[in-house]
């Protein structure tokens, strides 16, 4: 897709960016959304304080011994802590067994509970029962404890329950089990009811609908993040989204706030301005009365290809509204070692500014490794969490730290 846009002359304007229809309950202020455009990119430069550590050579401890684990989130309290449940931090992660290449792995992902103690990783099943969820597959959400012993499971359903063949259609589902302790062992009830409770407008957002595809290069809605707004005590939802951009699409972050008996879907809180077309797992934390909204992106979904690393990008803002500014000037927070572009991916920032994400792929001599053949895939993917980081911020900038 060609790189060449008519949007700086929008930028300079001073307009703000509308999708297709700017319809009363969709109507876009002035500070909504934020655009993240060519002119922030032009700004990149490669730091110490944007770069995550080396991971040491060779296999890395694996999270689940015969399974492959990422995108991993904590199950929240409803003050944005990580739950800890019987002396464990209490996680989610997507799951699938270890085996063939793997990217195959998103056409049998399952949500997965984990504890995580001093002694690493204890494998506490999978989220729910077989056949339960809505979708044919279970893709990366959020979760929060709730006072009356359930726990909030908001999850993308990838596909249809009990289609043929993998589809990529995508919706925002809740499912709320009880949090069972009995035992001395961490369960979740496997009698929850699942319901739908988001999906894509039509009009604001481009539907996520299609049969054919693979990640990287579908349309989105998906990632819902839970977040508690301290200004106000409201819940909002923030979903991966995609607006339309030419002939084509780019990522955004849709933000959705809770109402009696469901959810409103509002206008984007960010658009990737034609240099991205797909942004991920997006989230917020709040830092020193700041709004820090962070999200990840790979080095293929820039337009031109390459045009930035893999990494983990971010504004910040005085309110959840905005208006956001993107830190240290390009908006990169984390990114792998220029040697290892693909170590990496999938970091989510915690309350407490850990930052967790799960070992992608090693390098295998400039070839991109998702297109090699399955034995070598393999032997480059690291499916386990990484080595946490600790991030630190200053307003508008931000360093890494080894935690």
């Amino acid at each position: 897709m060609d790189d060449t846009t008519d949007h700086d002359a929008v930028e300079a304007s001073g307009a703000t960016w509308a999708g297709p229809r700017d319809v009363e309950e969709h109507r876009v202020n002035d500070t909504r959304p934020a655009r993240w455009t060519r002119r922030h990119l032009d700004l990149l430069v490669e730091s110490a304080a944007t770069t995550a550590p080396a991971v040491p050579a060779g296999p890395a401890p694996r999270a689940l011994p015969h399974d492959d684990v990422w995108d991993p989130w904590p199950v929240q309290e409803e003050d944005g802590t990580p739950a800890t449940v019987l002396g464990q931090e209490l996680w989610m992660a997507l799951s699938a067994p270890a085996t063939g290449h793997p990217e195959e792995r998103h056409s049998r992902a399952r949500l997965r509970l984990l504890g995580k103690d001093a002694g690493g990783w204890t494998d506490l099943g999978h989220v729910f029962a077989d056949g339960a969820s809505l979708g044919g597959r279970e893709w990366s959400g959020s979760a929060v404890r709730r006072p009356d012993g359930t726990v909030s499971v908001f999850y993308t359903a990838a596909g249809r329950r009990g289609e043929q063949r993998p589809t990529f259609s995508q919706r925002v589902a809740e499912a709320r089990p009880r949090l069972l302790t009995g035992g001395g062992r961490v369960t979740l009830g496997q009698d929850a009811e699942h319901r739908e409770i988001l999906s894509s407008d039509g009009r604001t957002y481009l539907p996520a609908d299609e049969t054919e595809g693979a990640p990287g290069a579908i349309r989105a809605f998906r990632d819902p993040g839970w977040f508690r707004d301290p200004a106000d005590g409201r819940e909002y939802l923030l979903v991966a989204a995609s607006v339309p951009w030419h002939d084509g699409f780019m990522g955004a972050i849709a933000l959705a706030g809770a109402r009696p008996g469901g959810w409103s879907l509002g206008p984007p809180l960010l658009v990737a301005d034609g240099i991205n077309h797909e942004i991920e797992r997006p989230h917020i934390v709040v830092h020193d009365s700041a709004y820090y909204l962070f999200f990840v992106t790979q080095r293929h979904n820039f337009h031109p290809r390459d045009r930035a690393p893999t990494g983990l990008y971010g504004f910040a803002a005085p309110a959840l509204a905005g208006p956001y500014e993107p830190l240290n000037g390009s908006g990169l927070v984390v990114q792998n070692a220029p040697g290892d572009p693909d170590l990496a991916y999938a970091w989510l920032v915690l309350s407490d500014l850990r930052v967790v994400g799960f070992l992608n792929y090693r390098s295998i001599g400039g070839a991109d490794p998702r297109h090699a053949g399955p034995p070598e895939a393999r032997a480059a993917f690291g499916g386990t969490v990484a080595p946490v980081l600790k991030l630190a911020l200053d307003g508008l900038s931000t360093s890494v730290m080894v935690w």
